[in-house]
């Protein structure tokens, strides 16, 4: 029997109790069921990844496409799905709100909120805004009910606003207006990570994966760990200096590297749909 929705948020706060664990990034149900054949315990949506699926830029989608990609993931595989929301689609702690409502309806195990706001010459929402935006989505994940789990986001390290101290005065006010898991990306060094893990704790802290090992993230107290865009980027990368081989150089020698047909079918074996005619 495939677990419920209700499971899938059960497992998924349990993996945030203790240890450490790497959440991997599909994006799309081909990569998500490959990952969950792998022996990974939950996925993230990765908003980069989807958009380039759909041939848009990062942050090039609107949340209905994302609300349906991620009803597609949830139904795919029987793991948690956590969603990268971006910002919530709206700048309005009401907005926020009514789009949190609209990603538990959908079936997610967790969600994120960020505090960025896309704007080059004022990155980050004003800090009593955030926290407000932070609040709303907690209230609207308690009146939904069902325990969807809530990452505060700070993104003051990828937006051009490198300031860690500002960055632990928000991430322990979005802990204090009810987010369960706390997020800096774009911190990279042993001091940043434990700083901010100190600061927040005993609440977890997920880290955005830049080479540092896992056993060295588990030893620093971090408890999740994201890769974002990158497994997208990776494959898209190797289908990039295919590509260019062939129309370059006329040669498909890359092919040599490609991942046999019938390992990629053996994924998908169960899913397979009865011929017609």
């Amino acid at each position: 029997m495939r677990p419920s929705i209700a499971d899938k948020r059960a497992t998924f706060r349990q993996l945030h109790d203790s240890g450490c664990f790497v959440i991997p990034n599909p994006w799309d149900v081909g990569s998500a069921i490959m990952l969950q054949s792998l022996g990974f315990k939950a996925i993230a949506s990765t908003s980069a990844g989807m958009a380039w699926a759909m041939g848009r830029p990062d942050t090039g989608v609107n949340r209905g496409d994302v609300l349906a990609h991620l009803a597609q993931l949830v139904t795919a595989v029987d793991l948690p799905v956590n969603a990268d929301y971006e910002n919530g689609f709206a700048d309005a702690p009401e907005g926020v709100a009514e789009s949190v409502r609209l990603a538990a309806e959908a079936g997610v195990a967790g969600l994120s909120i960020e505090d960025s706001t896309g704007d080059r010459d004022a990155p980050l929402y004003d800090f009593g805004l955030a926290v407000e935006r932070i609040a709303a989505a907690r209230a609207a994940i308690d009146a939904a009910g069902g325990g969807v789990l809530l990452t505060g986001r700070s993104e003051g390290f990828i937006a051009g606003r490198p300031d860690l101290e500002e960055t632990i005065r928000r991430l322990r006010a979005y802990s204090e207006a009810g987010a369960d898991c706390l997020y800096a990306p774009g911190i990279r060094d042993e001091a940043q990570i434990t700083a901010v893990v100190q600061a927040v704790a005993p609440k977890p802290v997920n880290v955005l994966s830049f080479g540092m090992p896992v056993a060295k993230l588990a030893e620093l107290g971090v408890r999740r760990i994201s890769v974002g865009g990158s497994l997208a980027r990776a494959a898209y990368g190797e289908f990039l200096r295919a590509a260019r081989q062939i129309a370059g150089e006329g040669s498909f020698e890359a092919f040599g590297r490609a991942a046999p047909g019938a390992e990629l079918n053996g994924f998908f074996a169960e899913r397979r749909e009865p011929r017609s005619g």
